[in-house]
């Protein structure tokens, strides 16, 4: 599988209402017109999550990847964190791209925060693409989010490796792309044991329900059909709460699906920017 050379993006910085460093990736379509997209990732990611969208969009779109706070290359500022706060600091990163408005997609926390973008700045929304996520995970998963960040904390981020392994990817994925495999194992072992568990207190504590009903803008809700972490149910939720919202169920693909299946993915952003 093809990666994407770190030289075809530029490299900024933004900075957030209580001055978090928040650094994002550039990529520029050679169509001056093609639709913008930023791309947000999943809990425990950075940008490099989306290598392969990357590599299928960067022709067609004008792509945005960027860290989230306390994640990546961005500023590891403690806790509390909230879906809202990363919203605005998307709304700045915008502003420092130039960015009036975008299509926005995210993966698992990543669609969180498109849905909290999509209801806190719907002017700036021109589309979203919602992957493998969730508007809550309910009461009921909120001990298991405490221990998952408990158990950061105590012993460290490689003591969760087993488990998140297995709810990325298929085997048959693990087995065939070991590289890409990898690299997400990298950059969940450089996270910050604090910040992951602030993001993790962040999702527990997250339910975007009641306001889905007033986003208008083309939405498309991807999800693999063997994800386990946000499984179709949860998919299926969002899209009967946003009018007009696609549903996608991929094949053979879990939670990191952009990954699993970029061209696929690739083709519900295109879809979106075909709406507008």
């Amino acid at each position: 599988m093809k990666q994407v050379s770190s030289l075809a993006a530029r490299l900024m910085s933004a900075r957030a209402a209580d001055g978090c460093e928040i650094t994002f990736d550039l990529y520029s379509s050679p169509a001056p017109d093609a639709p913008r997209v930023v791309l947000i990732h999943a809990l425990a990611m950075a940008a490099r999550q989306w290598d392969e969208l990357v590599q299928e969009l960067r022709d067609t779109c004008h792509l945005l990847t960027v860290d989230c706070r306390g994640h990546g290359r961005s500023e590891k500022r403690p806790g509390p964190y909230t879906g809202d706060l990363f919203a605005d600091d998307l709304a700045c990163v915008l502003d420092a791209a130039g960015w009036s408005s975008a299509i926005v997609a995210g993966c698992s926390m990543g669609g969180c925060v498109a849905q909290a973008f999509g209801l806190r700045h719907p002017p700036r929304t021109d589309g979203l693409v919602l992957i493998d996520t969730t508007a809550s995970y309910g009461v009921a998963a909120m001990p298991k989010w405490a221990e998952r960040a408990q158990r950061a904390a105590t012993q460290g981020m490689a003591a969760l490796v087993d488990f998140q392994l297995d709810r990325w990817f298929t085997d048959a994925f693990r087995a065939e792309q070991p590289a890409a495999v990898q690299r997400c194992l990298d950059i969940f072992l450089a996270n910050d044991p604090a910040c992951y568990g602030a993001t993790c207190d962040m999702l527990a504590k997250a339910d975007l329900r009641a306001h889905l009903d007033t986003i208008t803008c083309p939405t498309a809700v991807i999800v693999g059909e063997e994800d386990y972490a946000t499984p179709i149910a949860m998919a299926q939720d969002i899209s009967a709460r946003i009018a007009g919202a696609k549903l996608t169920i991929l094949p053979k693909a879990r939670h990191f699906s952009p990954v699993e299946r970029p061209h696929a993915i690739a083709d519900e952003v295109l879809w979106v920017a075909q709406q507008l």
